[in-house]
């Protein structure tokens, strides 16, 4: 549907009321005009092409008659307000409409009153088809929170990445300095890892981290940050507890995953954790604590939970 300047289509009304017909019937946008009551009386080419009607569907039929169904009660109640001469109503406004197919359309309304011959006010609206448009800001809209999304998040399984988990960590540490609440962290490494990759392939190997992740992700608390670190190592967050409940916690994860098998090869997966409470450190200093502690379970013979002791 072509667009044509409103305001040209206002001058032309107020030139000629004898005019107001043939104005309507030549526009190359759809108007209607409506009577007090809201029911068409006028409606042109344009808008009846644009709505899929023939003139004489139209013509008698309630405004409402081109609107979802759920918006039938608020536009009568602004049609009323209108027509009764609310000077503070918005005059311009957006709409999903329906056509006769059943399809659905987004326009633009914009609405004027004028004095008919009978000195009756009349609506006279005219459309503008604005889908397209929607549309693109619609896809644009998905695009832009897809990007942030995946700015924050780890594509593969959807967990945190570093950077938005280091990030979360700082702010761990910061809440826990102005209120003294406790906080322990947790890194764990899937054990021989590797050989997945080597022996059944990447894929396989992507399907166990998903599988894994996923299963932690639901013996973890709501309140619990999980994030992927990079490869199969992993950081989770544990606000307000120390690191014997954050132990528990763990052995329960451990427990969890040593019990499942994953991917159509029915593998068996072990994990081993290091464990670290906040103690007036960085972020820096206790990633090395529990890191070194995940280092230590490892070394004892893996698919264990260690603490990070004091000397670390």
């Amino acid at each position: 549907m072509k667009e044509i300047s409103l305001d040209r289509l206002y001058q032309l009304f107020n030139r000629s009321k004898r005019n107001t017909e043939n104005v309507i019937k030549a526009a190359p946008i759809g108007i209607c005009i409506t009577t007090p009551s809201g029911h068409f009386e006028m409606v042109n080419p344009a808008y009846c092409e644009f709505y899929g009607y023939r003139q004489e569907e139209l013509l008698g039929q309630h405004l409402t008659h081109v609107v979802p169904e759920e918006n039938h009660a608020i536009l009568s109640a602004l049609h009323t307000e209108f027509m009764q001469g609310n000077e503070d109503q918005e005059l311009r406004q957006e709409w999903d409409v329906v056509l006769k197919n059943g399809g659905r359309r987004t326009i633009i309304a914009e609405a004027a009153r004028i004095e008919a011959d009978d000195g009756e006010p009349r609506k006279v609206t005219f459309i503008i088809d604005i889908t397209q448009r929607k549309q693109l800001e619609e896809r644009l809209k998905q695009a832009n929170e897809r990007l942030d999304h995946l700015a924050h998040h780890d594509e593969l399984t959807e967990l945190l990445n570093r950077r938005a988990g280091l990030q979360r960590l700082d702010e761990e540490i910061k809440r826990c300095e102005r209120y003294g609440t406790p906080f322990s962290i947790a890194i764990y490494d899937l054990d021989d890892f590797k050989a997945i990759n080597d022996t059944y392939g990447h894929s396989a190997g992507d399907s166990v981290l998903q599988q894994i992740t996923s299963l932690v992700s639901a013996v973890l608390r709501d309140t619990d940050l999980h994030i992927r670190l990079g490869g199969e190592e992993f950081l989770i967050i544990m606000p307000g507890v120390n690191s014997e409940e954050a132990y528990q916690g763990m052995e329960r994860i451990r427990e969890s995953v040593a019990q499942q098998t994953f991917t159509k090869h029915q593998l068996t997966m072990t994990l081993s954790s290091g464990i670290t409470s906040y103690v007036e450190a960085s972020g820096t200093r206790l990633l090395d604590r529990a890191d070194k502690a995940m280092y230590q379970a490892k070394q004892t013979g893996r698919n264990r939970v260690v603490i990070a002791s004091s000397f670390m």
